[in-house]
């Protein structure tokens, strides 16, 4: 009985505006965080501009969990909607998190592969985009959100393969002749694997939606 007088009730539109606008926080920090892995003098302005990003998304996110508290009814379960935003910050406080580790071992040049790294974190930052307003409809868009998630899971696992070459070829350069910058070199890696596996975070809670309510 209480299902279907929820279902009657008319939803609470504002979290859709609030989801997108923090998706867009997230392909500007991840667009910034490609811009940092190019090296040179401009680094550091391109950590700013991440943390800068943090911090607008930050502000969303805390407009998403007032409105939880504020809204009679939601379009989601209230658990649904906090797991789907905090997956979405996190994503932006792993790619700051990357630009401190940056700033404070003063990394300023950068593999290539660390690049190919950040241009699947601009990739899935995208895709997330593109999916956040489609839950605004879930039934006809059922299709495509599974189609996103399985090309961010995709861009996960070449993410994976890219960390792991990566370590081999620091190991290969520097394991016995500069193990400091071995050990920089991997905690770039693994900071930007973070970000990507964040992503996948956020399309899994997406397709947690979807499966609940389609």
């Amino acid at each position: 009985m209480l299902g279907w007088f929820r279902a009657m009730m008319p939803k609470e539109e504002r979290f859709f505006p609030l989801f997108e606008k923090h998706s867009r926080e997230l392909v500007a920090g991840a667009i910034a965080m490609r811009a940092v892995l190019d090296g040179g003098d401009q680094v550091a302005h391109h950590c700013r501009e991440i943390a800068a990003r943090e911090a607008a998304a930050d502000e969303v996110t805390r407009e998403v969990m007032l409105a939880v508290r504020r809204s009679f009814i939601t379009p989601f379960d209230r658990g649904d909607i906090k797991d789907l935003i905090q997956s979405m910050d996190d994503a932006i406080d792993q790619m700051n998190q990357a630009g401190r580790t940056i700033m404070l071992f003063e990394v300023r040049e950068f593999d290539p592969l660390m690049r190919e790294m950040g241009d699947i974190i601009i990739k899935a930052a995208e895709l997330t985009a593109e999916a956040v307003p489609l839950l605004r409809k879930l039934g006809p868009h059922a299709g495509r959100l599974g189609t996103l998630a399985e090309a961010v899971t995709r861009l996960e696992g070449r993410s994976d393969e890219l960390h792991e070459e990566g370590l081999r070829q620091l190991y290969r350069t520097y394991g016995s002749s500069n193990p400091m910058a071995y050990i920089i070199g991997s905690e770039v890696y693994s900071r930007l694997e973070k970000v990507v596996d964040s992503f996948e975070d956020v399309t899994d809670e997406i397709s947690a939606i979807l499966i609940e309510h389609v």
